[in-house]
């Protein structure tokens, strides 16, 4: 039975509780006061991160660099570009110290010295050892201060299957050790024991997602199977030791998972009886409650308890932006009241269900523990079904405090090198400098009734938004079980779809053909996606006339309802999104995340160019007095767009939808191998209004059709994305004026690009490498934005291209619909022989660092990685269009960039870095169209990132840009005198 307790109770307990805790924390605070002029110099940082908000952004950003850099110059030179901003103000001692000429003078060297030693302090106050050696002296000292303790291991990020393995080995390898050191220690009744039962004295935490490289909620069952296996093993060898075992919880998109996995395997009957485990709950996110309650009721049906660890979340920053890009709902409270209150709710849910589950309160917030041992006390419960727990280094007077009052204490102990332990520290110093921090305020001296009083929300917020601006839609989340459902759904529904027969569309008519062509799935080349009808050239000239005949209406249409039919295609889209993304899957092999985004940016196009045509309808106004200027926009006349089948409906999309909205008529040739999505796009339009003629689709040979419609002399505009021999052609092509063509084309053509990662020696390699195997290898290489060069400095060449290699070795290779594919076919025969010829070139120009063997029932190349590439290689100078990657080494930044810059190209480019030097001068020198820096060089967002290059990667304004419509429109200025015999109306005058 539940026992219900009034919280009023459980709130004059708490407040009696609270006190008594306070003064024991607050102790020797004013003493501390009279030492700030004395303080270490680990302490002053803290100190004046926590008063000037300027500085401590720019400190926790250095921090992050420092494990990177080599040497003493360089930790100088670093200090003061992050430092020595204008935005910074920096307290006297700190400004005196940076005023050095040069990072390699001695006050330089002394600077660097001074700065990384305190730095180091920081780390070892928060990471309780190096080395396993260490750990152990640390939980001895913990254990004679009547502590107990639990350790996690700190660690580069998981990417690649042979750390994944190493994680598992390194866990078995300390339980081993502390177990072995623990035979040595004497029995600790308050921590060992409670209840007349005995507790484990080993307690390791651990993280699920670190136990499989290729985590991912899309595959559930593959991710799922993956780390059982792991566990299972770790479990095992725990109890043969008789260790427990915690598992953390990370990122709120891994919670649903995680919890679904470990409920799982914790009702197997090899682990069903165990109690010696754990998991996490964080309060902070606005769903805990619920899975709290359901974790209770799934714990009543097991029959015997675990260990629930309440905290209030280590990622809030993180989960807070995430939303807001995606454009996700939050999954986080929005104010640390709300999380407070929350906390507290669920505390007295876990100590109210205390027969079920052992509650661990981790909190250095006085009030939220008082709270526990209020609600603990007034139900009785017994000392084995809860604990309170602390970090390391944090909260230490109020673990004491607790342990002198007879409550045990558990202190999470995180251990490993500093070097990845940063991003662990900075994590403990945002938490400890913000101004909502209770242990900052603790410090402060804030009034006792102010520190201790019950938490109030705010009202509360869901939004994850853009403030003003254009809002896209969001991609889904696929971390929501109902998405996965959805998806398999719409997989089975297109299936059953397979093989149809699609015609081109002239004049509102679908319309017979003479040839056809079968559209193949790449990753199975024997099953038929639909057959396209082909049209003649003289159903091409029909297309024509129909087009040049609808064209006057289309022109006078108000701009409202062009903008009407394109918002009601977007509608039609965002209904039948799971659909649209598994006819992608299957025509053209993108794997199915990469679809969904596809379908988003469709959408997007949409959306925003009937904004934007909107906007560019109210045209300027000059006025002068007597006077009226009109600068307004018309449409051009007919455009053909010839798309892709790399984004078959986005880019199809996109460059329709523009030339439509701007009142232009509109024939669409897809390439051959995409051609059923246009199809299917073209009954979205239908749908949507597209009166006949004004929209037409044109499936055809290129060298036929293409051609014929480029040299039309009633063509005005033509819109291409493809290949750089095609567009120069077509460029040409346009230039010649045909027999009674009045006018000169516009050409706006998009033809690729031979795009760089250059990763300098302060790069973050964890988010380097990631990025960098997402950049190259999403949708096998075949994104005109890809990266196929990475340039790297000297210093870390060789360890990035190990860790590459390792990472790109642990990628999936499959059937794009299968969840777990990361790597799928490439588009069809041509392109897999094309490719090929490649790397037999590139194995005479460079080193095999990695080869990938890939499945033989599609059109599959496995990733291939060549290092030691000279710039110069045709592998680096040539777009291959595939998964190959080429890794060159340079010495210096100035060489980076040159070589970067010396390709025909310009569209997309990246920097990882930690430089603000380095930054600063890529945003003006790297030549491309789109840079990216610290992040992937894939998927711009509509009116985030508009996209487009120069130089021989293309000509016009950028796709999802406020200059893009403009191509599709004729500007026009009307100017008309007002005046009538010397007489104007004047605005103002009687």
């Amino acid at each position: 039975m539940v026992l219900q307790v009034k919280t009023s109770t459980y709130e004059a307990k708490t407040q009696e509780i609270a006190k008594q805790l306070l003064g024991a924390t607050q102790e020797n605070r004013s003493f501390l006061g009279s030492l700030r002029d004395q303080m270490r110099w680990d302490d002053k940082l803290l100190a004046w991160a926590m008063s000037n908000p300027g500085l401590r952004v720019q400190l926790f950003r250095f921090i992050d660099t420092l494990p990177a850099l080599q040497n003493k110059p360089e930790i100088a030179a670093h200090l003061q570009e992050y430092l020595g901003e204008e935005s910074v103000e920096l307290p006297s001692a700190l400004k005196g110290m940076l005023n050095f000429a040069n990072p390699d003078s001695m006050p330089g060297q002394v600077a660097a010295t001074t700065v990384s030693t305190a730095v180091e302090t920081l780390a070892h106050k928060y990471i309780s050892g190096e080395n396993i050696k260490q750990v152990i002296k640390t939980v001895e000292r913990l254990r004679k201060d009547k502590m107990a303790f639990t350790i996690d291991l700190l660690g580069e990020a998981v990417i690649t299957e042979t750390e994944a393995q190493s994680y598992l080995e390194r866990y078995l390898e300390l339980m081993q050790q502390l177990v072995e050191a623990s035979k040595n220690w004497s029995v600790i009744p308050a921590i060992d024991q409670a209840d007349g039962e005995s507790i484990p004295q080993v307690q390791v935490s651990v993280k699920l997602t670190a136990f499989y490289s290729q985590f991912d909620p899309l595959d559930a069952e593959g991710s799922e199977e993956k780390v059982s296996d792991r566990i299972r093993i770790l479990l095992r060898r725990a109890k043969e030791l008789g260790a427990a075992v915690h598992f953390d919880m990370e990122q709120y998109a891994y919670k649903d998972i995680t919890l679904n996995i470990l409920q799982k395997l914790l009702l197997e009957d090899e682990f069903r009886q165990r109690t010696d485990i754990g998991v996490t709950i964080q309060a902070y996110l606005r769903d805990s409650e619920e899975d709290v309650k359901n974790l209770i009721s799934w714990l009543q049906q097991r029959g015997y308890p675990l260990t629930i660890r309440l905290v209030k979340g280590a990622y809030w920053d993180q989960e807070t932006i995430k939303a807001e890009q995606k454009h996700w709902k939050q999954p986080v409270y929005n104010d640390k009241a709300a999380t407070d209150a929350n906390f507290e709710t669920i505390t007295q849910l876990l100590l109210e269900n205390h027969q079920y589950v052992y509650a661990a309160i981790g909190s250095h917030n006085v009030r939220s523990q008082a709270r526990a041992i209020a609600i603990a006390e007034s139900l009785n419960v017994p000392r084995r079904h809860f604990e309170m727990q602390v970090l390391y280094g944090m909260g230490d007077k109020l673990a004491k405090a607790l342990v002198d009052k007879g409550y045990r204490v558990r202190v999470y102990c995180p251990y490993g090198e500093l070097l990845p332990g940063m991003a662990y520290l900075i994590r403990r110093l945002l938490e400890n400098t913000a101004n909502s921090s209770f242990l900052r305020q603790n410090l402060e001296n804030r009034p006792i009734e102010e520190l201790l009083a019950p938490p109030i929300p705010a009202s509360p917020s869901l939004a994850g938004g853009n403030e003003g601006g254009f809002l896209g839609v969001a991609d889904t989340d696929y971390a929501e079980e109902e998405a996965t459902m959805k998806s398999a759904k719409a997989f089975e529904l297109v299936r059953q779809q397979l093989g149809r027969t699609y015609l081109p569309l002239v004049n509102g008519e679908y319309v017979n053909t003479t040839e056809f062509v079968d559209s193949l799935n790449p990753s199975n080349f024997s099953e038929v996606v639909g057959k396209v009808g082909l049209m003649s050239v003289e159903q091409a000239e029909e297309a024509m006339r129909a087009a040049k005949a609808a064209f006057p209406g289309w022109k006078k249409t108000p701009v409202q309802q062009r903008a009407g039919v394109l918002r009601k295609a977007a509608d039609l889209m965002s209904a039948r999104r799971a659909e649209l993304a598994a006819w992608i899957v299957l025509e053209v092999g993108k794997p199915v995340k990469e679809a969904d985004a596809e379908v988003s940016e469709a959408i997007d196009f949409c959306l925003y160019y009937a904004e934007e045509m909107e906007r560019l309808d109210a045209g300027v106004i000059y006025d002068v007095a007597g006077e009226t200027n009109r600068y307004i926009y018309q449409a051009r006349g007919i455009a053909v767009v010839i798309s892709p089948w790399n984004f078959p409906l986005a880019i199809a999309c996109g460059m329709t939808v523009a030339a439509l909205v701007a009142g232009n008529c509109t024939l669409l040739k897809p390439a051959e191998t995409s051609s059923v999505i246009t199809a299917k796009f073209t009954e979205i339009l239908i749908e949507a209004g597209i009166p006949k003629g004004v929209f037409q689709y044109v499936p055809g040979k290129g060298s036929q059709v293409g051609a014929y419609l480029v040299n039309h002399a009633d063509t005005h505009i033509i819109a291409f994305t493809g290949s750089q021999e095609v567009g120069c052609r077509i460029y040409s092509e346009a230039a010649t004026l045909k027999p009674g063509q009045k006018h000169l084309k516009r050409v706006i053509a998009e033809m690729g690009g031979k795009n760089a990662i250059i990763v300098d020696e302060s790069a973050d390699l964890d988010q380097a490498v990631v990025g960098v195997v997402q950049s190259a290898f999403g949708y096998s290489g075949q994104k005109c934005s890809a990266c196929s060069r990475v340039i790297v400095l000297s210093p870390v060449y060789d360890a990035f291209v190990r860790r590459l290699v390792e990472a790109t070795k642990s990628l999936n290779i499959g059937a794009a619909e299968l969840p777990s594919t990361q790597v799928g076919p490439v588009i069809d025969a041509k392109a897999r022989d094309r490719i090929l010829e490649y790397i037999e070139k590139g194995r005479t120009e460079a080193q095999v660092a990695l080869e990938l063997t890939a499945p033989a029932q599609g059109y599959y190349i496995g990733p291939v990685i060549f290092s030691e590439v000279p710039a110069d290689a045709t592998i680096a100078q040539q777009e291959i269009f595939g998964p190959v990657l080429a890794v060159t080494r340079v010495k210096d930044f100035a060489e980076a960039l040159a070589v970067a810059n010396g390709t025909n190209y310009a569209l997309t480019g990246g920097l990882y870095s930690r430089t603000p030097s380095h930054i600063q001068q890529a945003q003006t020198d790297f030549e491309v169209g789109n840079v990216y820096i610290n992040r992937n060089i894939t998927g711009a967002i509509v009116a985030r990132q508009p996209f487009g290059g120069f130089k021989l990667s293309g000509v016009g304004s950028k796709a999802g840009g406020p200059d893009y419509l403009l191509q599709f429109l004729e500007p026009r200025t009307v100017t008309e005198n007002i005046q009538r015999q010397g007489f104007a109306p004047i605005e103002g005058a009687e």
